[in-house]
């Protein structure tokens, strides 16, 4: 029977400041950060862009750009990281001197993901560009590159993807994950690649005496951390020490309004407190407004919202970027319906959960192809099997966006299969939770059929029990608003430095049904009488039924600042609701 296993986190001594909060101490102990360097989050903390491979080439190719006043085009992708990787480039490069700077984004629908041949040609057609820089893409951008080179237009690609066998035979190559790259952190996302490489371009071009012979301020690249926060934080990379120095030192800039308009505007139109905004903020409110534009229509609205320097201007196009939001909402539950639709078949037949294949495959024709990823991530989280959820993309192709489980590597399991049924597979790609792919319409029943296969190979059989890894109880005293909001902001956490969960066992005083299913209750510790206001969002279904008032539960939670009408007041975030 597929069960939840609550697991608490060992507890481990923190060495060093001891003027750090207790409880803090305690939380970063447990996820690997016990001693003061290891939670240093100044500027001064990161690893040094030196140590990047292919620094030096592609540090020369770029001045040698500028000072040729070449036309530079950036390629990125259609995603938050993508985006503010995009805007990042388009201002550094123009705050350097850079008289020519596009950039292209390609089409989720039309034109399929990274620098292919088809976008170069676009572009050669279009902007005719000397230089071509990916920004999160182009490591497996072979005939792209083959295309740009036959054209003569030079490729710089800054990637953080993992690579194939083979590397395209770009001008330079900039991706901390080359089998022979001896950079320390690995976890860089897309736009933290190409922040790298403006840090090292800015400080080749000062010690040429670039911006006195051109007459330019030098421009204080911290300025840009913004976009590097909210695009690490939105691609979900593991927050390793450097991604939490450049998450909290983009945060602290957001914190004290230094940071984009654009960035601005989104918090506004997603009722965010910025001056209070977290890592978390970042990633379930602003980055989904963001991701809307390229899911939906076009990411050239996300890219030229970051890049909007008037207020009016920049929250116009927040706004829009909000209402696209919406509708990817409204399609989201259409489609999440379907598919549990397709979920309750399996179990009507088998009577238990236990009766769902391994791994789900999940198709109907009309899904949105923007919106598959966040429908397979859903029923992942609920089911804890890998999903992939697949669309009709042409009339003899599907596209699916997989999603993974803890253990499962996504990407290695779509290469096994593509290596040894090679007709099953058109396309793929990725990292080890999540993924993208393409297949032969006819094939669909076949590929199900391996990938649960290959799943089963790798994992075994038997449904992986879903493990919530916990810090342990609170003290009553310890369960207040300003633990709250120490924790908050205490981070960044994130993939890897998760946000601190607690478990406790507590009496269920009040229990209503708000909203869309939501449960908010009035939680009592037995021991000394104190209340909590608590809320669920989105349990399972008839758990609202099926507690009893009056009796203790152990109630998984995290601590929430909830800020209504000028007000702020400590409640409780369910996660999980078991016997105690």
């Amino acid at each position: 029977m597929l069960t939840t296993i609550i697991k608490r986190r060992k507890r481990i001594e923190f060495h060093g400041d001891s003027t750090l909060d207790p409880l803090l101490k305690q939380l970063y102990a447990s996820r690997g950060a016990s001693d003061q360097q290891s939670v240093d989050t100044r500027l001064a903390a990161l690893h040094s862009p030196e140590l990047l491979g292919g620094m030096v080439t592609a540090v020369a190719l770029l001045y040698q750009a500028l000072s040729e006043n070449k036309h530079i085009l950036i390629v990125g992708d259609y995603d938050a990281d993508g985006a503010t990787s995009t805007a990042l480039a388009v201002k550094a490069l123009k705050s350097m001197g850079a008289v020519a700077v596009n950039y292209l984004l390609p089409n989720r629908f039309k034109d399929g993901y990274g620098l292919s041949a088809a976008i170069v040609e676009k572009a050669n057609r279009i902007l005719s560009p000397d230089i071509i820089i990916t920004v999160d893409n182009g490591i497996s951008s072979i005939d792209g590159v083959a295309a740009a080179n036959e054209l003569g237009i030079k490729v710089l690609i800054t990637d953080h993807h993992l690579p194939g066998e083979v590397l395209p035979q770009a001008a330079a190559i900039i991706n901390p994950n080359l089998s022979d790259d001896d950079f320390p952190s690995k976890a860089l996302a897309g736009v933290g690649v190409i922040f790298y490489l403006m840090l090292a371009l800015r400080a080749h071009l000062e010690s040429c005496g670039w911006f006195v012979d051109k007459n330019i301020p030098k421009p204080n690249m911290a300025e840009l951390l913004d976009l590097v926060a909210l695009g690490t934080v939105a691609d979900v990379v593991p927050l390793d020490k450097n991604n939490r120095v450049l998450v909290e030192q983009g945060l602290r800039r957001i914190r004290a309004s230094a940071c984009g308009e654009g960035i601005s505007a989104l918090i506004k139109v997603a009722n965010c407190q910025q001056a209070t905004l977290a890592a978390t903020d970042l990633g379930y409110s602003i980055a989904p407004r963001i991701n809307a534009a390229g899911r939906l229509e076009s990411m050239s609205l996300g890219v030229e919202c970051l890049l909007a320097d008037n207020t009016q201007q920049a929250l116009e196009y927040a706004q829009q970027l909000d209402q696209l939001n919406v509708e990817r909402r409204l399609i989201e539950t259409d489609m999440r319906e379907q598919a549990q639709a397709q979920v309750d078949g399996w179990l009507k037949q088998s009577r238990d959960k236990e009766g769902l294949p391994v791994a789900l495959s999940l198709y109907e024709p009309d899904w949105h192809q923007g919106v598959l990823g966040i429908v397979a991530g859903r029923l992942k989280d609920q089911l804890n099997r890998p999903v992939i959820a697949f669309g009709l993309s042409a009339e003899n192709e599907l596209k699916g966006s997989a999603r993974s489980i803890a253990g499962l590597h996504i990407r290695d399991v779509l290469n096994a299969i593509a290596t040894r049924q090679s007709s099953l597979i058109n396309s793929f790609g990725g990292h080890a939770m999540a993924a993208g792919l393409t297949i032969p319409v006819a094939e669909l029943g076949a590929f199900s059929i391996a990938f649960e296969e290959e799943v089963i190979k790798q994992i075994g059989a038997e449904p992986q029990n879903k493990i919530i890894e916990t810090d342990g109880p609170l003290t009553a005293q310890q369960m207040t608003l300003e633990s709250a909001a120490l924790i908050k902001v205490a981070g960044p956490w994130g993939q890897y430095f998760p946000e601190p969960v607690f478990d406790n066992n507590l009496e269920l005083d009040t229990c209503r049904v708000v909203g869309a299913g939501h449960l908010k209750m009035q939680l009592k510790e037995p021991d000394i009488g104190c209340f909590f206001d608590a809320i669920y969002f989105n349990p399972p279904k008839q758990l609202g039924e099926s507690l009893a008032l009056k009796k203790k539960y152990q109630f998984i939670y995290s601590l929430n600042v909830n800020e209504y009408r000028n007000s702020r007041t400590l409640q409780l975030m369910i996660r999980h609701i078991q016997a105690a």
